[in-house]
């Protein structure tokens, strides 16, 4: 069988970044890396959870929500893909897109959407500072992102 394109990069040497993982037709995958895979410095499951709602939240109602398809958390723990339609939205577009969320989320200062049993399975571990923090820290790392970093240095 193919090796599927998150598995051709050396998980050993990558970075916190932004990554376009891969492309099918107009959309296009990133890979938004927050953590060194392979060590214990995983974000934690209420940090998941935190952003997928809040960062979702931000990306499903900007200008640009309809080039959005997905947002959500690698099974990892380090990171989350973004998928977008880039006949809607340009690459370039998308990195200033999620700078922009990656700032707001940190700055939110607002409930946390979807943090009831009726919106949520698992509403409980939802915590808007745990995500602030984690989003400011992101977008520190992403501040100066291009698309001509987007491409990962070690493929297997």
């Amino acid at each position: 069988m193919e090796r599927i394109a998150s598995f051709s990069i050396d998980h050993t040497r990558l970075q916190p970044g932004m990554y376009l993982s891969r492309r099918d037709g107009t959309v296009v995958t990133l890979d938004l890396r927050f953590r060194r895979p392979n060590t214990d410095d995983l974000l934690s499951n209420s940090a998941l959870h935190s952003l997928e709602h809040i960062v979702a939240t931000i990306l499903r109602n900007s200008p640009e929500k309809d080039a959005v398809v997905y947002f959500g958390p690698m099974g990892c723990q380090t990171g989350f893909y973004v998928l977008f339609d880039e006949a809607k939205l340009p690459l370039d577009g998308i990195v200033e897109l999620l700078k922009r969320a990656f700032n707001e989320a940190a700055a939110w200062d607002k409930e946390m959407p979807g943090q009831s049993p009726y919106e949520c399975g698992n509403y409980r571990n939802l915590d808007v500072a745990v995500c602030r923090k984690e989003c400011a820290y992101y977008a520190q790392v992403i501040k100066d992102w291009t698309v001509d970093k987007l491409e990962y240095e070690f493929r297997l």
